[in-house]
């Protein structure tokens, strides 16, 4: 294993390098809490740093919910990291608040000069699906037909177009008769990384959520990396695919970070059932393309560390293909 703690379940993960070393950041809980299912809900965000990705030092809580009432205040879920032109870190995030019973997600984000002090900027709060392009998104929740109003997973890069910024997220489109074909990948914009405003989604179908997603360009087409449950494959998407449903990490094609987005061909990225590892994200070193998430396993072995990288390698048709080191549950 990569990252684990004793004490500590570990899950969702991103990372960024600073010019001199990877920062790894992650959602933690206590497992004393005995069901790892009761993670979600005592979460804090931890940080590790390391040379190479695979041996890595604890800093310890690095981000947590807000302390009073706040549209924070029960949970500080997934994000991403970037360096402004101000050279601040800005620290993108999901948050969710008791008074909503966490079933509303949004948007907020933080800066640091160290990658470990964080200070909201003002309350915190970033992006919600409101403003003329909400319409395109599911904005209530649709209680019955899923389990809360998704928009969260936000990552941020910066625009190859030019100036500004790019977001991109978890969210689902309204109108779909079917639950697992209503899932969608949202996104926004903004000129300062400040002030964002939302845009329709750059796509929609295929699976009930996209959650974690990750832009990154390699060898001249775009990747959208995100990861679904083999419960949450449409009836569409299994015609497209197949094979038996699993649990992982799949993704997206495209020749522009604003689309059009396609599912890739072919099986399933990195998938098992049980999950093997959830969350993945794709880091690119001297090496080439290394995948790293969590490992789950399901409820009653869940791992809860983050795996060892294993390769991905892209063809000529540019898909990708994991090479895992190790296939068996460490």
């Amino acid at each position: 294993m990569v990252i684990a703690l004793e004490k500590n379940w570990i899950w969702d993960s991103w990372y960024v390098n600073d010019g001199q070393r990877w920062h790894g950041f992650f959602l933690q809980a206590d497992k004393r809490l005995g069901d790892p299912d009761l993670r979600h809900l005592n979460v804090t965000q931890g940080h590790a740093v390391s040379d190479n990705l695979v041996d890595w030092q604890h800093l310890g809580t690095t981000f947590a919910p807000s302390t009073g009432p706040a549209w924070d205040d029960y949970t500080t879920w997934t994000g991403s990291v970037v360096r402004g032109d101000d050279q601040l870190w800005y620290l993108f995030y999901t948050g969710t608040r008791r008074s909503e019973q966490a079933l509303y997600q949004r948007v907020g984000h933080a800066t640091s000069t160290d990658l470990h002090n964080w200070q909201r900027v003002g309350t915190g709060f970033c992006l919600d699906l409101e403003g003329p392009a909400a319409a395109q998104y599911e904005v209530e929740h649709a209680i019955g037909h899923w389990h809360d109003r998704a928009m969260r997973d936000p990552w941020v890069m910066r625009d190859p177009r030019g100036e500004g910024w790019l977001m991109y997220f978890t969210a689902r489109v309204p109108g779909v008769a079917e639950p697992n074909a209503g899932g969608a990948i949202g996104f926004a914009t903004s000129p300062d990384l400040v002030t964002w405003t939302l845009q329709p989604p750059v796509f929609s179908g295929g699976f009930g959520q996209l959650e974690v997603p990750q832009v990154f360009e390699h060898g001249g087409k775009w990747y959208c990396l995100f990861c679904t449950s083999s419960a949450h494959w449409s009836e569409a998407y299994k015609r497209f695919n197949p094979q038996s449903p699993v649990t992982g990490t799949h993704y997206l094609i495209a020749d522009d970070p604003r689309g059009p987005w396609q599912l890739a061909p072919g099986p399933f990225l990195d998938g098992a059932e049980p999950c093997r590892r959830y969350a993945a994200r794709i880091v690119e070193t001297a090496d080439g393309l290394r995948i790293l998430g969590f490992a789950d396993n399901g409820k009653a072995q869940f791992g809860g560390y983050v795996t060892d990288p294993d390769p991905v390698t892209v063809g000529p048709d540019g898909l990708l293909t994991v090479t895992p080191i190790r296939v068996a549950a460490e």
